[in-house]
Order: C-alpha cells, then structure tokens, then sequence
C-alpha cells in the first residue's frame, strides 16, 4: 500500500511486484502485468534502451537513483516516474532480480516540458522580433544578436559574440553613457528609452532607442543585460 509506485522483475525482465499506486498510476492490474516483459509491453520506445541498461545494471548488482522514465497507462498515455532501481536477492545473497521504488513526476514532468516551450518560443521571438534585440554577459560581452540587429548594422552574430559591446560598437562620445546604463542593468538598474548609435560593419552609426533590462536566471540572479531597441535613425 506503499504512496509511490513499486514494481519488480525477475531475471528475465518479467514483472513479479507491481503495487497498488502502479495500478493506479497506469490503469493496469496485476493481473495485466504480471508475467509480462515490463520494457517490451510498459516503457514508451524511445526510451526502452535507456530502461533495459538500468535494470540490466542492476540485475548485475549495480544499483540506479533518481532515473527518469516513462510508463504507458492502459489508457495510451505517459507517466512519468523519477526511479531508485535496486537489485532483489534471495536468502542467499543472490541477485533474483529487481525492486524499483518509484516516484510519479508526470506533473512536473509536463510543466519543465511547457517551460522549455516557452523558452524555445521566447528564442524564436527574440531572433525574428521586428526591433533589434541585443544581449551582454556580466562582462558586457554580446551573447544576443538578432536578424534585425544584424540587418540594421550589417554585423552577423558571428561578427559580435563575445566581442565586448561599448569597445566595438559604440561610438566614442557614447562609450562612458552607454556603459553607465548597461552597468547600471547589471545591477538591477534598468533604463527606458535611452538613445545611442551604433557602428555599422560600413562605418556608418544607427542611431537606436533602446530599453535596457536585467536578464536573470531561474533562481533570480542577474547574469546579464537584454537591449530592446529602436531604429530611429531616420528620425
């Protein structure tokens, strides 16, 4: 009646333990289990080959944490379930097969997938936005180029990563302004509608209204500056 999903096999993979919360995180009964190869018949493909080493492994005597994998519910869909894979021994010490202690994840599992979505759909915005969009480290080094800013500029992403913004593609008389707001980010400072040129890769200055924000990581901290700007050059 353990709250987490505990299953085992024997030697040849077939399923001999499946508890209550399996049941009821799967939808499949003993009855539908037992006997049954648990890689072949309950992991998701893409994962069958990852899942086989772990319990080969320890069938082998040597023991799994914290492995993550997928189970089929009778339903079709996927559970997720973070893993302690043990090795099961008989009387006599030897290795009869395998206990794995499990915990469902599905939950988190499905809010880290929607966050890699949302940061994948943030990437795609950030490169095609209609506005030039630039990033610095800590260092003031450019780690964010985007089209626009490449087009408006005619430097690629290859000309600028790593360069340091203010030393290479800020005009003299700005280099201390700029400087001042950027820093001025980096420590939580940010700047709206500030205005300063840029160098072209023809020597010319586009002039930009930009807002400057912290960029933070997941735990909050400040690891560098995102530019959101504007060509104002004409005007």
């Amino acid at each position: 009646r353990a709250n987490a999903p505990i299953f085992g096999i024997d030697k040849e993979g077939k399923v001999n333990e499946w508890n209550e919360t399996s049941e009821r995180i799967t939808g499949f009964t003993k009855k539908d289990t037992f006997g049954k190869n648990l890689v072949e018949e309950f992991i998701t493909d893409d994962y069958k080959e990852q899942v086989k080493e772990v319990l080969n492994k320890a069938l082998d005597g040597k023991e799994t944490a914290n492995f993550e994998f997928p189970l089929f519910t009778k339903k079709g869909e996927r559970v997720m379930v973070l893993l302690n894979a043990s090795s099961r021994r008989d009387v006599s010490g030897d290795i009869v097969g395998m206990l794995g202690v499990g915990q469902d994840i599905t939950e988190i599992d499905k809010f880290r997938t929607e966050a890699d979505r949302t940061a994948k759909e943030l990437t795609q915005f950030i490169e095609r936005a209609n506005a030039p969009i630039f990033g610095i480290d800590k260092d003031g080094k450019v780690n964010e180029w985007n089209e626009t800013a490449q087009r408006i500029t005619g430097f690629t992403k290859k000309d600028t990563f790593g360069k340091h913004l203010v030393e290479e593609f800020i005009t003299d008389d700005y280099k201390k302004q700029v400087n001042e707001v950027l820093d001025k980010a980096l420590e939580g400072d940010e700047t709206a509608n500030f205005e300063f040129p840029l160098f072209t890769k023809k020597g010319e200055r586009v002039m930009v209204l930009l807002n400057a924000s912290s960029r933070r990581d997941v735990s909050g901290e400040i690891i560098g500056v995102l530019g959101v700007g504007q060509d104002i050059t004409e005007m």
